[in-house]
Parts: structure tokens; sequence; C-alpha cells
């Protein structure tokens, strides 16, 4: 038998009590809470990067290791550096879904603006693209570190979840950058080749992951220049 309860009256103006429901609530069951167990399942970088401006182009260093929590290591060979511009590299920072996820979204703008444009995006361009990112995409919390090369110079970024730009000689970002702070100030020459920066990128790294639990298990360097961007992984007693 059909139900002839009468539905709402929408012969007239709604009236103001009609228009409580909260129009972003979902309609059928609700979204998790997510607690903090949840968060601790997530694959995190913890981790330690460096990025140093030479006289040469520039040097970005990181750790391998991946953890869950910061207190399990789910991964000892995570490459966290990746080129995404012909004279251009990015760290990964922060959860490793999201790390990601950001990577291959600024690499597809940067593609899609050269050609556009038929020229590459310049540092000051791209940096300013990657802190709108951070702050208006579904990224998770990411403080990753920029370094690259154009007509104007070598430059550093680091860029804050929130979507902030800072530029300097140098910089650190991630779990261990307490410690790799106080061993790359010791050891930071202006005009250093890039060379000399990898050891001391290396040094600050392998001190980091000395204390640090999130940062271990070897080391990623790329090497920026005007020629391009060349990255490798290494053992720290390869460099040290």
């Amino acid at each position: 038998m059909r139900d002839m309860t009468p539905g709402p009256d929408l012969s007239g103006p709604q009236t103001a009590d009609e228009f409580q429901s909260d129009p972003y609530a979902p309609e059928v069951g609700e979204l998790p809470e997510q607690s903090t167990q949840d968060s601790e399942k997530v694959n995190k970088t913890g981790t330690t990067t460096i990025g140093i401006s030479t006289s040469e182009g520039v040097v970005i260093a990181t750790d391998m290791r991946a953890s869950l929590g910061g207190r399990f290591v789910s991964n000892k060979n995570v490459q966290k550096v990746e080129q995404i511009h012909p004279t251009a590299a990015l760290t990964l920072v922060g959860s490793v879904g999201g790390a990601q996820s950001f990577i291959r979204t600024l690499r597809a703008e940067v593609n899609l603006y050269e050609a556009r444009r038929g020229e590459d995006i310049t540092m000051k361009g791209l940096s300013t693209l990657a802190g709108n990112f951070a702050r208006g995409g579904p990224f998770f919390a990411i403080n990753p570190i920029l370094g690259g090369v154009d007509d104007d110079g070598h430059h550093v970024y680091s860029i804050d979840p929130a979507g902030g730009v800072m530029k300097d000689d140098y910089t650190v970002t991630g779990s261990g950058l307490t410690v790799a702070y106080g061993t790359l100030e010791d050891r930071y020459e202006e005009d250093m080749t890039n060379e000399e920066a990898k050891e001391v990128a290396a040094a600050s790294i392998k001190a980091a992951a000395e204390r640090d639990t999130g940062s271990g298990n070897g080391i990623y360097l790329a090497d920026v220049t005007a020629e391009g961007v060349d990255i490798n992984g290494y053992d720290f007693d390869e460099l040290l």
C-alpha cells in the first residue's frame, strides 16, 4: 500500500527553519573519524633533507628511510628526491602518498607550462606554483625542498605545509633538522663547489641519522647544474 504521508510543501517560500541542516553533511552515513592509530599506519618519510646552493648549482641530499608512526622502519631504500624540471629537483617530506602525489602534480604542471609557452618555467615561478599547491591541494603535511638552476642563478627554497616559500643559501627540513642544521652550519662555506657541498650534506645527514629514528639507511644526492639533474644513492661510507 502506498504511503500517503504528504511531503514538504513546495507551493510557497520555504521558512528559515527548513534551511538549518548542514549543506556539506553526507546524506547517508558519515565519514569515519581518523584516529591516532590510523595515522600511525601511514607510511611517512620522517626524514632529513638538505638543500645547498653552490657556485656551480645546487646539491640536494636526503636519507633513505620510511617509517610507520616514526617507530617501525617500513622501507630502507626510499628515493626522497625527484627531478621535476630539466634543471630542478624536489624532495619528499611527510606522508609518502601525499609527497608522491605532490611531485606528480607539480611535474605535470611544469610539462604543461613548457608545452604552452615553449620555454622552461623559472625557479621563482616554480617555487610559487609549489607553494600554491601545498596550500590548496590535498597533499597532507608536506615540507619539501626545491632546488634548481635558471638564467637568474642557483636557488634553494623550503616550502612549508601552509604554502609559505622561503629562499636561502641552504635549508634543512624533516624530523632530523635540528641535528643536521648544527653540522651544516659548522661546515658550510660560501661559494662551495658541488663536490664540496655533497660532503657537507652527507655529514649532516649522517649526524641526523645518529639521533633521529625517522632518518637513516644511506643517502640520495641530487647534483643540479645548468646541464641537468643527476641523482644517485650511496652508503655513508662511500662519501665520508
